[in-house]
């Protein structure tokens, strides 16, 4: 079974051979092997348990041993064991199984991790010995004569030809195995791309709506305060047209004066007019030039706020043509990690 751990990584103690590994792929390969080199063959999973059907199996293994339970328990037994013994070494492993025949275990290792071997042999260096074979089928409660028989119809072979057997065995098989888990890993990895790009493509749009957001809040405030600049404007021009007024009026009262002053006695009342008239009208001028200097420091900091805020904009529609570039980069790996992971499927 292929579970991905929260790394990303693959669960190794759930990691099956079927998982990685055509069985009908191994199967043949694995009957050629048996028939071109003579011997039994049959792959187990990391249990012991047969996950092929075995290929040229002994009449010794095929009508005797594996037909009595006891046999057959104990022939599971055997290949666990010679399966932990090649494991541990990282090597094929060559031994006598509990029936006395030779047998050999190509381990199949991935990522330091046993997850099932491929079995060869029942076969013998030497003719059988009875008492062996003997005490074997009482064991298991088979006849001793028939199990005796059948042991004399198994292949003589030397332990170089065993040896020789044993590595091809192992050097194939585990191609055929880390080729199949590369693929996997490939696919996971080609899933997980895609995944994460397409979350950042996602936080890119949230980011580039933003942008576009803000590039509009900016306009609406650059406009803002360009009215507020033209509101200032106008005081001004009103401001002058108080300053002329003023003038004006202070010409008005200073006239009135001399008038009053011609008229003598008669015109003193009107003098007192005409002088409170040239007090406003110099306050009014005062007031006015005051407020002339407050609007001038107003519209210097408005142009001031007017320049950064430009440069503000322009800062933020760059970044937004930026998000929008990075975005559509994102897009096109996504594009690129599915073609990937459809070309993996392809060659499954």
């Amino acid at each position: 079974m292929i579970r991905l751990l929260e790394d990303g990584n693959i669960d190794m103690n759930v990691l099956e051979i079927s998982d990685i590994v055509d069985i009908s792929l191994l199967q043949n390969f694995q009957d050629n092997f048996a028939l071109g080199l003579n011997c039994a063959s049959v792959t187990v999973d990391r249990k012991g348990n047969p996950i092929t059907k075995p290929s040229s199996y002994t009449r010794f293994c095929n009508d005797y041993i594996n037909n009595s339970s006891i046999g057959s328990q104990r022939c599971a037994e055997s290949h666990h064991r010679m399966g932990l013994e090649a494991a541990r070494t990282g090597r094929p492993y060559i031994g006598q199984c509990h029936a006395g025949l030779i047998d050999f275990a190509a381990p199949i290792i991935i990522n330091n991790e046993l997850i099932g071997t491929v079995l060869g042999g029942q076969i013998l260096t030497q003719a059988p010995k009875q008492e062996i074979y003997r005490k074997v089928a009482n064991e298991i409660a088979i006849n001793e004569n028939e199990l005796m028989d059948a042991a004399n119809h198994v292949t003589i072979t030397n332990m170089q030809n065993i040896r020789a057997a044993a590595e091809i065995l192992f050097i194939v098989v585990n191609s055929l195995a880390k080729n199949g888990y590369t693929k996997i890993k490939l696919e996971s990895i080609a899933k997980q791309l895609a995944n994460k790009f397409v979350e950042i493509s996602s936080i890119l749009e949230e980011l580039a709506n933003s942008s576009q957001s803000v590039a509009k809040q900016q306009h609406d405030l650059n406009y803002e305060i360009e009215q507020v600049s033209k509101f200032n404007e106008e005081i001004n021009h009103i401001l002058v047209s108080i300053t002329k007024m003023a003038t004006n009026t202070r010409i008005l009262g200073v006239n009135s004066s001399i008038e009053a002053a011609h008229a003598g006695q008669a015109g003193k009342g009107f003098a007192i007019v005409a002088r409170e008239i040239q007090a406003l009208a110099e306050n009014s001028k005062d007031i006015a030039n005051e407020i002339m200097k407050f609007t001038g420091q107003i519209k210097t900091t408005i142009d001031s706020t007017i320049d950064h805020s430009k440069a503000t904009l322009h800062t933020t529609e760059d970044q937004t043509k930026e998000i929008a570039s990075v975005s559509a980069s994102v897009q096109q790996i996504v594009h690129l990690a599915k073609e990937l992971d459809n070309m993996i499927k392809a060659t499954s």
